[in-house]
């Protein structure tokens, strides 16, 4: 969005040049500049007067004055964005200045061109912000049994939806033993720990830039590398974190801990869709019948969440009809075992890309393919769903999936 609409009103402290400034903003703009001391003096009244779109707080030091002005324009005019420019390097200034309620912090100097670009960023958020589309499908994957492979089936999703065409993100909420980066062959460069220790507004753009990008195409946002760094993260942060890329992403895919933990829970109160992932054992079972308990007692019916059975082979000894009974209900998706898991697992791949035409593989291609058509349903458009039919496979699949907004 262009600077020329809008209204600019520059709080600088005495060391800052108001001429760069000046410099990055549209001659033709409505500029008013005046000093920090005079806008904590007339506080509200300056806003008043002014009516701003942006406000610019300039500072060349440490400066508890900008700080307080900050926070008092921030609190006063909550849909008017407030950008600190700080002159030198701003550490130890950065978390403070976000967290009395800054949009953005710039560094100075920079080309005036360059200023005009972020502050158009700025800006173009902040009106991007109120834009309307349905969110996008959000998949919670659990399992109250540790071990039973909701890692594995989340991230062969992810990869799978990518190989389709989607635009996937896989979110790791178990906060202190996450493994999607290691079974997805990825650095955690950037983690969920830094992005929710970042401070500032947490918005589309800024999720962004702490995803890890995956060869296929799917994204990922990494669980923290310390269990320690866990207690950073809490249950609104990571509201606004689903909420944010469920704006820009095709799905939202959520690998949980093997608990209901308040992240769990938090996960399932947003998700569009449940599914429930166990193995083909006594033990596993026994916990996973349990789950759908948790969840029944949760206002779920355990019908609208997918099961997921993974190393399903006839020769445990427990058939299909045991699930049933078990359960109440059959399994959606068997996944086989293959030697062939272990070893894509160990090279940092899945196995979809590994050896996609593995049992496993084709397992979490029917998976992807069941979300595929849920989703080309919700658009009204059926046929365009990956694989089959509209007709005959997509609408007793659908009625598997819990589908709310």
């Amino acid at each position: 969005m262009s600077l020329e609409a809008n209204r600019f009103l520059v709080l600088l402290d005495e060391h800052v040049d108001d001429g760069a400034v000046r410099a990055a903003l549209p001659p033709a703009a409505p500029v008013h500049v005046t000093s920090l001391r005079d806008a904590m003096s007339r506080g509200p009244r300056l806003l008043d007067d002014t009516t701003p779109d942006l406000v610019i707080v300039g500072c060349a030091a440490h400066s508890e004055l900008a700080l307080q002005v900050v926070r008092d324009f921030a609190h006063r005019r909550s849909d008017c964005p407030v950008v600190v420019l700080y002159e030198g390097n701003p550490n130890g200034f950065l978390g403070p200045a976000f967290r009395a309620g800054a949009e953005d912090l710039i560094a100075l100097p920079q080309p005036s061109m360059q200023l005009s670009f972020q502050l158009e960023k700025v800006i173009a958020r902040r009106h991007g912000a109120g834009a309307t589309r349905d969110p996008a499908p959000m998949i919670a994957v659990l399992g109250p049994k540790g071990g039973t492979g909701k890692t594995l089936t989340a991230c062969n999703l992810a990869v799978a939806l990518a190989r389709a065409g989607k635009r996937p993100v896989v979110v790791d909420t178990d906060l202190q033993f996450g493994d999607v980066g290691l079974a997805l062959g990825l650095m955690p460069q950037r983690t969920i720990f830094d992005l929710a220790t970042a401070g500032g507004t947490l918005d589309a753009e800024k999720v962004d830039g702490f995803l890890v990008d995956h060869a296929s195409g799917a994204r990922a946002l990494l669980a923290p590398t310390r269990p320690d760094q866990a207690a950073a993260i809490t249950v609104p942060f990571l509201r606004q974190v689903f909420e944010a890329l469920r704006t820009n992403h095709d799905f939202v895919i959520v690998d949980t801990p093997p608990a209901f933990s308040p992240e769990v829970i938090t996960a399932v109160d947003l998700a569009s869709h449940l599914c429930m992932v166990g193995m083909l054992d006594a033990l596993s079972l026994k916990d996973t019948k349990i789950g759908f308990e948790t969840l029944a007692a949760m206002g779920y019916d355990p019908a609208d969440v997918l099961l997921v059975l993974n190393r399903a082979d006839s020769s445990v000894g427990i058939s299909v009809d045991d699930v049933y009974r078990l359960l109440g209900k059959l399994p959606d998706v068997l996944v086989p075992s293959d030697r062939a898991v272990p070893r894509a697992l160990t090279a940092g791949r899945t196995i979809v890309e590994a050896d996609a035409r593995s049992g496993p593989a084709r397992s979490f291609i029917e998976l992807a393919d069941v979300y595929l058509k849920v989703a080309a349903a919700r658009g009204g458009d059926v046929s365009q769903a990956a694989g089959g039919s509209a007709g005959q496979e997509a609408a007793p699949r659908r009625s598997l999936l819990r589908r709310r907004s």
